[in-house]
């Protein structure tokens, strides 16, 4: 766990994992230069409970903190945990017994809820509903390219599995987005746990509201970096369907990795135009091809209903979601 100006949480956060039925864990928690007394504050409770071992980040950021805690861990399963958020008290026994039922080469996942001590936003309570319906379902590696679908702490591993896809090495943010990624390459089964097993705090301060690696929630270059890696078949003519703002964005980085695609649309006042050097056609295109792949980039607004349409009309395509 790392943890950087927590004081206002990190007690509800270190009881939470204190009073877990699993008893046999042991917590590896990093401060990551923290300018309030989160570092004082994390050696009184390490004084309490021996389970609980306090390191300074040598490092900088989240990556760099998570790094080094693995490194001096000794557990046989590992997990990851924020220090704003709390673990309901059968957490670590039910992710524990599901891994332990999979056996190696497994992933375990549960349900997740928000929670504020103002207003939740409601996309907040779609994100964690989206997920959850995933995880029911042992289908959160289908939506991947969506967003990241795997609860960055909501997962358990055995560890040779997490070492065998290089744990917190890669440099990339946002680091929870590529380890999914990477578990999904790696083939990893997925175990579910039909339990709430985190509760996310949502607060002005989180991370992923305020730390520059995650405002832009694109993330263009990571899906393009683990789409060409992992999905893209150069023997296989590549459609970008949408030619919005996020289509553009997609388009500049497959573009960047010098991968040919035909740019595609539904928009009349769009075709024909050349936009970064691609002439953009019609996406009735599809309706002559086969065997092609097509990133699926359309707006919200328009997404569900003419997506359905279009693979009822090109079903034998094959469509990586990436809206």
């Amino acid at each position: 766990m790392s943890v950087k100006n927590g004081a206002a949480f990190l007690a509800a956060c270190l009881d939470s994992i204190r009073v877990q039925t699993f008893l046999d864990w042991e917590l590896l928690v990093v401060d990551d230069h923290s300018s309030d007394d989160t570092f004082q504050r994390l050696k009184k409770h390490a004084e309490k409970e021996p389970r609980f071992r306090v390191f300074k980040n040598g490092g900088n950021g989240i990556i760099d903190a998570l790094r080094l805690g693995f490194e001096h861990s000794t557990g046989t399963f590992i997990t990851r945990m924020d220090a704003d958020d709390l673990m309901p008290p059968r957490k670590l026994e039910w992710m524990h017994d599901s891994l332990l039922n999979a056996g190696k080469g497994s992933l375990a996942v549960g349900l997740v809820k928000y929670f504020s001590e103002t207003i939740l936003g409601e996309g907040y309570q779609k994100y964690a509903g989206w997920l959850n319906e995933l995880t029911s379902a042992s289908a959160n590696f289908n939506d991947l390219y969506k967003e990241c679908s795997i609860p960055s702490a909501c997962w358990m591993i055995h560890r040779e599995d997490l070492e065998s896809v290089g744990h917190f090495r890669a440099n990339v943010y946002p680091e929870d987005y590529d380890l999914a990624f990477r578990f999904r390459k790696a083939n990893l089964q997925l175990a579910p746990v039909l339990e709430i097993c985190h509760l996310w705090r949502d607060h002005s301060d989180r991370a992923s509201r305020n730390d520059p690696h995650y405002l832009d929630n694109r993330f263009s270059a990571l899906k393009v970096k683990h789409f060409i890696s992992t999905d893209y078949n150069p023997e296989k003519q590549l459609y970008l369907w949408g030619a919005g703002e996020r289509g553009k964005d997609l388009a500049k980085h497959l573009l960047s990795c010098d991968i040919n695609f035909r740019w595609l649309t539904n928009n009349e006042n769009k075709i024909g135009r050349d936009i970064y050097g691609v002439i953009l056609e019609s996406e009735e295109i599809l309706g002559q091809v086969k065997d092609a792949q097509v990133i699926v980039n359309i707006s919200a607004r328009d997404a569900k209903g003419r997506i359905e349409e279009v693979k009822l009309q090109y079903a034998d395509l094959a469509y990586f979601y990436f809206c």
